[in-house]
C-alpha cells in the first residue's frame, strides 16, 4: 500500500488537491473607495458567476464558556452599518455572541473565483422592528420553523420536532398574509459592525493579494468603544496591503 492510499481504496493525499490561483489580481487601483463598494462589486461577480448560495458566510465566535466555534449562516443584508444575519437568540451562536462581548469574524469563501472576504467586528442585535419586517418577508414554512425549533438544544427524536411543527402549522395556517405567523420573542437579527474587512485574491505561487480596510472609528461612537466604521464612509478607513 502506498503512502497515499487508504485501506478502503480512497486517496488520502489531500495536499495533492492544490491548484494554482490564476483567476485575477487585486491592486490598490482596483479597490473600491469603501469596503461596501468593494464588497458589492465582488458580490455581483459571485452572483454573475452562478455560484450556489452566494450569500453564505462562515460565522466564527468565541466565548469563555464554550470557546471557539464556527458555522455557516446566510447574509441577509449589507449596508453602510455593516453585515446582517438572523437566528434564534437561544442558539449556540447567539449565546456565544452575547457571552463573548459581540466579538465575531465572518468569512465569505468564494472559492470558484479564488477570492474570500474576511471581516472582524462586533455584533449587536438589530432593532426589533427591523427584525419583524424581515421575519414577515420569510416563507410561511420558515416562519413556522422558527417557532418549532429550539435551536441547538438536544433532540431525542426527529418525530418530536415534526410533531411540534405540525401543531404550530395548525395553530397558524398559511393564509398568504405576511402577518399570519408572529415573530417569536426568541428570534431576531445581528448586525456586525466591522473593524476590518480584508479582500483576498488568489495569485500564482501563493503570492496572493490581500488588501484590508482598517477602521478609524465611527463618528459619535461611545468613548472607549472599539473602533468600527460605517462601511460606506470613505473617511472612516485606511487601506493596508498584507503579505500572503
Amino acid at each position: 500500500m502506498s503512502e497515499h492510499e487508504r485501506p478502503d481504496g480512497g486517496d488520502a493525499a489531500y495536499a495533492d488537491r492544490r491548484v494554482s490561483y490564476t483567476a485575477g489580481r487585486l491592486t490598490e487601483a482596483d479597490l473600491g473607495a469603501t469596503p461596501l463598494a468593494q464588497f458589492e462589486r465582488w458580490y455581483a461577480d459571485v452572483v454573475a458567476a452562478g455560484l450556489p448560495e452566494p450569500n453564505a458566510l462562515v460565522l466564527a465566535t468565541t466565548d469563555p464558556v464554550t470557546g471557539p466555534s464556527g458555522r455557516t449562516v446566510l447574509l441577509k443584508q449589507a449596508d453602510g452599518r455593516g453585515f446582517v444575519f438572523y437566528t434564534n437568540h437561544g442558539s449556540r451562536k447567539a449565546r456565544s455572541i452575547e457571552a463573548g462581548g459581540g466579538l465575531v469574524a465572518l468569512v465569505f469563501p468564494w472559492h470558484a473565483l479564488q477570492r474570500q472576504v474576511c471581516v472582524r467586528g462586533v455584533a449587536e442585535r438589530v432593532p426589533v422592528a427591523e427584525a419583524r419586517a424581515y421575519f414577515a418577508s420569510r416563507p410561511w414554512g420558515s416562519r413556522i420553523g422558527a417557532w418549532a425549533s429550539r435551536q441547538s438544544e438536544p433532540l431525542a427524536h426527529r418525530d418530536d420536532l415534526e410533531r411540534r411543527y405540525a401543531e404550530l402549522a395548525a395553530r397558524w395556517p398559511d393564509t398568504g398574509s405576511a402577518d399570519d405567523v408572529p415573530m417569536p420573542d426568541h428570534w431576531g437579527g445581528y448586525l456586525v459592525r466591522a473593524r476590518e474587512v480584508e479582500f483576498w485574491q488568489g495569485r500564482p505561487s501563493r503570492l496572493h493579494d490581500r488588501l484590508a480596510f482598517l477602521a478609524a472609528g465611527r463618528a459619535g461612537a461611545a468613548e472607549g468603544a472599539a473602533a468600527t466604521s460605517d462601511l460606506d464612509d470613505a473617511a472612516g478607513w485606511r487601506v493596508e496591503r498584507r503579505q500572503p
